[in-house]
């Protein structure tokens, strides 16, 4: 009888996974942004924005503070596919307070997208904020992707405000949408 076959497994990130998903963020920003939108970051500011967001270094941080949170999203094979990443609220809202959550950051590889990996990060992204950061759950979306944003309004999210993500010197124009 052949072996069932399974779908991806969602799981929490571990410091042993910073190198991969290191790997991960900085593929998947370059898909969306780059190659999918075609943003012109100036080369120096591309270059130093991804340096300082998706060393290993940076990853491990991240996945080792208790304030934050990251699941990831493999294959049978174990390589990565997608990953989500909260924790302390962020944004430049006047709402915020200290004990808010955000989710950062949302990401599936466009070979893994149209599987419900998306539905399913942001549903455990946000039971985790909502069970350690009790009020209303944040994120930041980049102006020009209206498929992210009907998906956040689709699950809740309403655009409260906005502001600007630097990428180096460079300035994106991003949304602000707050749930609850």
């Amino acid at each position: 009888m052949p072996a069932e076959a399974t779908g991806p497994a969602i799981r929490r990130a571990g410091p042993d996974d910073a190198v991969a998903l290191a790997a991960l963020k900085l593929a998947t920003f370059r898909e969306t942004f780059i190659e999918g939108f075609g943003i012109p970051y100036p080369p120096a500011d591309l270059a130093r924005f991804e340096t300082e967001t998706y060393s290993p270094a940076k990853a491990t941080s991240e996945i080792t503070d208790p304030a934050h949170a990251t699941w990831v999203c493999e294959d049978a094979d174990g390589a990565l596919l997608a990953y989500a990443h909260c924790g302390p609220c962020k944004l430049p809202h006047p709402d915020v307070t200290a004990g808010s959550g955000e989710l950062y950051q949302i990401y599936i590889l466009k070979s893994a997208q149209g599987m419900g990996l998306g539905r399913d990060l942001l549903r455990l992204s946000l039971d985790w904020i909502a069970e350690i950061y009790p009020g209303p759950q944040w994120l930041g979306v980049w102006s020009g992707n209206l498929k992210a944003q009907r998906f956040y309004r689709a699950m809740g999210f309403s655009k409260v405000g906005d502001y600007h993500f630097m990428v180096g010197d460079h300035r994106d124009d991003e949304y602000i949408y707050r749930r609850g």
